[in-house]
């Protein structure tokens, strides 16, 4: 009996679907395609555990946060109308607009950024660049960012019109809004790697409020007519459109001009300065690794804008002791001391061992002690938060209750909460690209980053509060200091079961590290 052979089809064949669209791109949109593909890859991904975790808890999160808009915006009409009665409600929200753009304009630099696809797949096919650009500014178009001025809007202006006020000259007022929404979201790439542009609306910003507030200039007076001629005389609505499209445009030209294949490959090169650092062989066995730790941190631009980060919150204190609603024994100073002297042990210690993703296979192929590389870890975010105490102490200036809560929190972190930081690393499966900036940068975050808030801030917080509740002041505080002192002092059982955890992990982790667009 004769085998059929059957016919090969050629490997050319397979881009028969993006030949098409690049003959025909009105037959199948290249919309559908990008986005059919961004969904395969997010469900193909080895994180998909954590990014539909992550996923769903945001989703709560922007649910309830639209909805609170949008019984904000169906309410502020009348809200307006109680407070201000002589004053139209239309005309004070114009007021403030202003000062919602430069907020709006001040959020999306730390929390937004453009929607990123691993293009380099497409290089190589016929596909245009121009439909690779246009689908990335679309996603963005679309982001929860703009649904939040939306989610006020459409009900706010649907009082205003059930309230006498001519529905022409709502929509028209409406679409100005929107309007200036889209360019806030399109200006926002333009100025997101500029931290003159960050510098220069944050100056805009605290220059209108000290106007406004000592009676120099009153801002919100003239902005509010400015904007509120856009629902008197509706031909002003063109302006903002027209922003909105020259700022599209502007990133379009952007995008498309550096959609290259060598431009993707090609390799920035930098100057590095060598450090000795014998003070650290003194350590023992995790001196080799600690002195990579010290090279990472110092090296790369994530890493140190952490450490700087981190320095700068020992000043965080000062908007709560200097509040008269805290008393000097309140459970909020308790968190407060929690962050200070932790700080480092959370911005750090959260992406372990997400930091060496780089590396991290070759690690796990070599004969090195996985224990080691974790106590490394763990004195370096010890050293920490010794340190972060010390600069904490002048905190006694606002009495002796200060400088003993910060003590036995850095207690508390000491025995408890490092362990836990370093147990949660071995969910990590993100990588981290260690020459982006730490600012608004959401990368290697996942489910593991929002639940360790859980044990490292709710469960003191409740032991302090119980305890001093029923008990007394003091006594919280000895507990807190003796529940970190014995995890202290169980440190290497505690570290050698976290260690047992990694190695479960190992390849999970290896392979999620290996996936640059997780």
């Amino acid at each position: 009996m004769k085998r059929k052979n059957k016919k090969r089809v050629p490997y050319c064949n397979k881009l028969h679907i993006f030949d098409t669209y690049s003959k025909n791109p009105s037959a199948t949109p290249m919309f559908k395609k990008f986005a059919s593909l961004q969904w395969k890859s997010f469900f193909r991904s080895s994180a998909l555990g954590k990014s539909l975790g992550v996923k769903v808890l945001m989703g709560f999160f922007a649910v309830y946060m639209l909805v609170s808009l949008a019984l904000l915006g169906a309410s502020l009409f009348f809200l307006l109308q109680k407070t201000v009665p002589e004053t139209d409600p239309l005309l004070v929200v114009n007021r403030f607009l202003l000062y919602w753009i430069l907020a709006e304009l001040f959020l999306r630099y730390f929390m937004q950024k453009l929607p990123v696809m691993d293009i380099r797949p497409f290089l190589i096919l016929p596909v245009k660049k121009s439909s690779i650009a246009h689908y990335v500014l679309a996603r963005s178009t679309v982001s929860i960012y703009n649904l939040l001025s939306l989610f006020f809007l459409v009900p706010f202006c649907t009082v205003l019109v059930m309230n006498g006020y001519p529905a022409p000259n709502v929509l028209f007022w409406f679409l100005g809004v929107v309007g200036i929404t889209l360019s806030i979201n399109y200006i926002n790439f333009i100025i997101n790697k500029s931290d003159k542009a960050l510098i220069g609306v944050i100056t805009v910003l605290l220059a209108c409020y000290a106007l406004d507030r000592f009676d120099v200039w009153p801002v919100t007076e003239y902005v509010g007519r400015l904007f509120y001629s856009l629902y008197e005389n509706p031909f002003w609505v063109l302006l903002p459109l027209a922003v909105a499209a020259l700022t599209y445009y502007i990133n379009y030209a952007f995008l498309r001009n550096r959609i290259f294949l060598d431009a993707a490959l090609r390799k920035n090169t930098r100057q590095v300065i060598a450090y000795d650092m014998e003070w650290t062989r003194r350590l023992g066995r995790i001196a080799p690794f600690l002195q990579l730790d010290l090279k990472l941190i110092w090296r790369n631009k994530r890493t140190k804008t952490q450490v700087f980060i981190s320095l700068a919150m020992i000043l965080y204190g000062l908007v709560f002791y200097t509040m008269e609603d805290f008393g000097p024994t309140s459970t909020m100073l308790v968190f407060v001391g929690i962050f200070m002297t932790g700080i480092f042990l959370m911005n750090f210690g959260q992406f372990i061992p997400a930091w060496d993703s780089e590396y991290y296979s070759m690690m796990m192929s070599q004969n090195i002690p996985l224990r080691t590389y974790l106590e490394s870890k763990a004195v370096l975010i010890y050293v920490s938060i010794g340190a972060m105490f010390l600069l904490s102490i002048p905190y006694v200036y606002f009495g002796w209750e200060a400088l003993a809560i910060n003590f036995s929190c850095a207690l508390y972190n000491l025995g408890v909460n490092v362990p836990i930081i370093l147990f949660f690393g071995s969910m990590n499966k993100k990588r981290i690209d260690l020459t982006k900036s730490a600012i608004g940068n959401m990368q290697g975050a996942g489910a593991a980053q929002f639940l360790v808030g859980i044990p490292l801030f709710v469960v003191p917080l409740v032991i302090y509060f119980l305890v001093s509740f029923l008990v007394s002041f003091e006594m919280a505080l000895i507990l807190l200091s003796l529940i970190g002192t014995v995890g202290f002092a169980l440190r290497k059982a505690l570290l050698d079961k976290i260690t047992k955890a990694y190695q479960r992990k190992k390849y999970g982790m290896v392979a999620g590290f290996k996936e640059k667009n997780s």
